[in-house]
């Protein structure tokens, strides 16, 4: 049982904790049911603080995988499948994201889910177990277990919890993912019977330039409809718009990034030769999915499905970041990572609010609010900045360096001068649909809800569940050396090892 004892063990289990507690309450306790389930993400927040900065195990200046967790788990008949979670540079922001959004996106549940109580905290505490698995395990096998496994849930809390088409998001959320998942597999299990380990940090290197487009396709087919990139995008706004509040938030923050992730871990490590070749198709991919899904958001009506939209256009800077293969767009594609579940997360949480009281999510139907909900609008107009990349505000960080190695900046691999200019018209397209949104919303006449109806400003729970979105939003975009710090040895680390893999 020493393996439960590990910093990472206990980071992505003790959610179960919280699952088993949750069991012994009855469903009418529904305030007991909420406590119990925040709580527990509360203390899992704190004890990845604490494996990271504060036990002393984690030092962010070694590149290498650290707070390693390996025994062996299927060793017989030649499979060599182990129990292996480990943590560095390319990852600990993504941990700490997942850590931190999810008692966030439970908060927010206290009155928009009244049904099910129960079964909703058991499916979200459930999820962060396969959300955190998927950013901690090193074997490939491991990791695709926790890769599907976060379907489960997350298929449940669209299909229980959601609106008036869940089924239908639901399902098509599923199979589109599972569709990619199965040619991973696939791929998996070649590396294993041929390289004869499933363990990432063995197989780096040791992969046959031969067969590595092959992989990378099986691999990027997976992870590519995962961000999603255009044109695997269609399940996406149908799952958001559907979702409750809680399952957007932590979809756009943390499920969308397992994708971008899976790039950065395992095709840019196991096939360098092949992510050097295809480095430009993804480039030009990541440039329509930029201007695509700014221009598609400015054309929405419904403000709940613009947000989602934009998910397209803001992953398509991650992608154009990675791919540019050198530190600079790739420690910008980890940090706007990082942004855009804050920015969008913020999104999702401002536009399940107003929905709460309005329960409509037309554009058409605001106008106004400004004057009626100050509050509202002050922060609704800052989380919009931020999410349009104003200077001093996180967006601008990782935008601004994502264009920079997509230029070519420092010493890398790949840049584009015409792919870094066509992205920043995905800026200002950005500027264009953002404030269109909040002009809508908070300007102009009243609409039909702010004449017809009464309408309160934030509450203290309300304002609660965003201020700590809003602390990072601003700590980022005026200070983002520490998040850089935390980044560069690992990041430079796979930098030396795609410059090695050029012809």
């Amino acid at each position: 049982m020493n393996f439960l004892l590990q910093p990472l063990s206990i980071v992505t289990f003790f959610p179960l904790l919280g699952v088993l507690a949750l069991l012994f309450i009855k469903p009418e306790q529904k305030d007991a049911l909420r406590w119990t389930a925040l709580v527990t993400s509360l203390v899992t927040f704190v004890i990845s603080l604490w494996a990271f900065f504060f036990s002393g195990q984690y030092d962010i200046a070694n590149p290498d995988l650290q707070l390693v967790a390996k025994y062996d788990w299927i060793t017989v008949a030649g499979w060599d499948i182990r129990y292996y979670l480990a943590a560095d540079g390319l990852s600990i922001l993504l941990i700490l994201l997942t850590t931190f959004l999810s008692p966030i996106a439970i908060l927010s549940t206290w009155k928009a889910v009244e049904e099910r109580v129960k079964d909703f905290m058991l499916f979200f505490l459930l999820l962060e177990v396969g959300m955190t698995g998927v950013f901690v395990a090193q074997d490939l096998f491991l990791f695709y277990i926790f890769w599907e496994f976060t379907l489960i849930p997350m298929y449940f809390l669209i299909g229980i919890w959601g609106g008036p088409r869940r089924l239908y998001a639901a399902v098509k959320f599923f199979l589109y993912t599972m569709a990619g998942s199965i040619l991973m597999l696939l791929a998996i299990l070649w590396l294993g019977i041929n390289v004869g380990t499933f363990s990432t940090p063995e197989i780096i290197g040791k992969v046959p330039a031969a067969a590595q487009m092959l992989l990378f396709v099986a691999f990027a087919a997976a992870f590519a409809i995962k961000v999603p990139m255009w044109p695997l995008h269609s399940w996406l706004p149908d799952a958001h718009v559907e979702a409750p509040t809680a399952g957007s938030v932590i979809l756009a923050g943390v499920l969308l990034k397992m994708g971008t992730y899976g790039f950065l871990r395992f095709n840019l490590q196991l096939f360098p030769e092949a992510s050097i070749q295809a480095a430009p198709v993804i480039g030009a991919l990541a440039v329509v999915g930029i201007l695509y899904g700014a221009a598609v958001s400015y054309a929405q009506k419904d403000v709940k499905k613009l947000v989602a939209y934009s998910s397209v256009s803001h992953l398509g800077f991650v992608m154009l970041g990675l791919f540019a293969m050198n530190s600079l767009g790739i420690q910008g594609a980890i940090l706007q990572m990082i942004n855009h579940g804050l920015s969008t997360g913020a999104l999702f949480l401002l536009v399940g609010m107003i929905y709460e009281q309005t329960h409509t999510r037309e554009l058409s139907e605001y106008g106004g609010l400004w004057k009626i909900m100050p509050v509202y609008g002050a922060l609704t107009l800052i989380v919009t900045l931020s999410s349009m990349g104003l200077p001093g505000l996180n967006g601008f960080v990782g935008e601004f360096t994502i264009l920079l190695g997509a230029w070519g900046a420092g010493s890398g691999v790949y840049g584009s001068v015409w792919f870094a200019a066509l992205s920043a018209i995905g800026v200002i397209l950005a500027a264009i649909y953002m404030l269109y949104m909040f002009q809508k919303m908070f300007l102009g006449p009243a609409g039909e809800i702010t004449k017809h109806h009464t309408l309160r400003d934030l509450n203290w729970r309300e304002i609660a569940t965003l201020l700590p979105l809003l602390v990072f939003i601003f700590w980022i975009g005026l200070y983002p050396q520490p998040f850089f710090a935390l980044l560069a040895p690992s990041v430079d680390k796979l930098v030396a090892l795609l410059v090695a893999a050029m012809p």
